[in-house]
């Protein structure tokens, strides 16, 4: 149990040059869950991925170190979001327009390893959250959110007199659920302030949503 939720909670990095496979894989009842990704060079060669260009060659041409594309997160969501495994080839005809032709390029991906079986739990600012699973099983956190989402919550309403739309989301909600919760049959938090901080304007209502799995 304690190897298969720390594989769960870990975030894996995984990264390839061009002319590379990139292999996510995550453990059995898992499946892959996209966090950000990078295509293009930011670094200089001598750092990561060295030209495959003869080195006269090379130093003719100027490595081009601003160069990223802003497709490769959606690729990578197209590619390997809630699959167990997935592999390919990276090269800049996969991403699009090629935005620094002569640069040799990479891809880094940041994701994690979703259980198959998850629930969701939300509870709005002063409310009481509460978790719990069957007889004999045991609470695995696996995210958690307080603060104000993009998206808002359906189950607490934002009320946005003269409130600008924006997010802000506790650093330490994660890292509290796991210690107050984590591994024990039942718990309970309220989504307060008290609790977590207060990562937002004064005024700007809040709430926790917790994903997790028995």
């Amino acid at each position: 149990f304690a190897g298969y939720i720390s594989q769960v909670l870990k975030n894996y990095t995984d990264h390839a040059c061009d002319g590379e496979y990139v292999s996510l894989r995550c453990p059995h009842r898992t499946t892959i869950s996209i966090q950000s990704s990078f295509y293009g060079r930011i670094v200089p060669s001598h750092q990561m991925c060295p030209s495959r260009y003869p080195r006269s060659y090379a130093t003719l041409i100027k490595e081009d170190v601003a160069c990223s594309v802003g497709t490769s997160l959606q690729k990578m969501l197209d590619e390997c979001q809630d699959r167990r495994s997935c592999q390919f080839l990276v090269n800049s005809r996969l991403f699009g327009a090629d935005p620094c032709p002569g640069t040799g390029k990479y891809l880094i991906v940041w994701y994690k390893c979703r259980p198959n079986e998850y629930k969701s739990k939300v509870a709005c600012e002063d409310d009481k959250l509460r978790l719990s699973c069957k007889k004999s099983m045991v609470i695995a956190i696996y995210s958690a959110i307080f603060g104000r989402t993009q998206g808002g919550s359906p189950e607490c309403p934002y009320q946005t007199l003269g409130m600008p739309m924006i997010e802000c989301q506790s650093a330490t909600a994660l890292q509290l659920m796991i210690k107050r919760c984590h591994g024990k049959r039942s718990c309970s938090i309220y989504a307060n302030t008290y609790e977590f901080g207060d990562p937002c304007y004064p005024g700007i209502r809040k709430h926790l949503n917790v994903i997790y799995t028995c």
